[in-house]
């Protein structure tokens, strides 16, 4: 745990901001392979390599999370 500015941030909240921040690169990762698709198809190709990617550490964190509300 950590105590900055008179509040605790917990492992919980750690685990919740990077879930969030995961989810996030999903979508722009998958809207960057969206808008690029017609211009260039190898590098949409690899922005969608990295939405599954990320999807994949969203997915363990998420799991994290449920842990912790159990």
């Amino acid at each position: 745990m950590d105590s900055k500015n008179g509040f605790t941030i917990t492992n919980r909240d750690h685990v919740l901001r990077a879930w969030q921040n995961s989810t996030e690169l999903v979508r722009d990762y998958q809207a960057y392979a969206h808008e690029i698709e017609k211009d260039n198809k190898e590098l949409a190709k690899l922005f969608s390599e990295f939405a599954e990617d990320e999807a994949v550490h969203a997915a363990k964190l998420l799991d994290l999370l449920r842990g912790y509300e159990k």
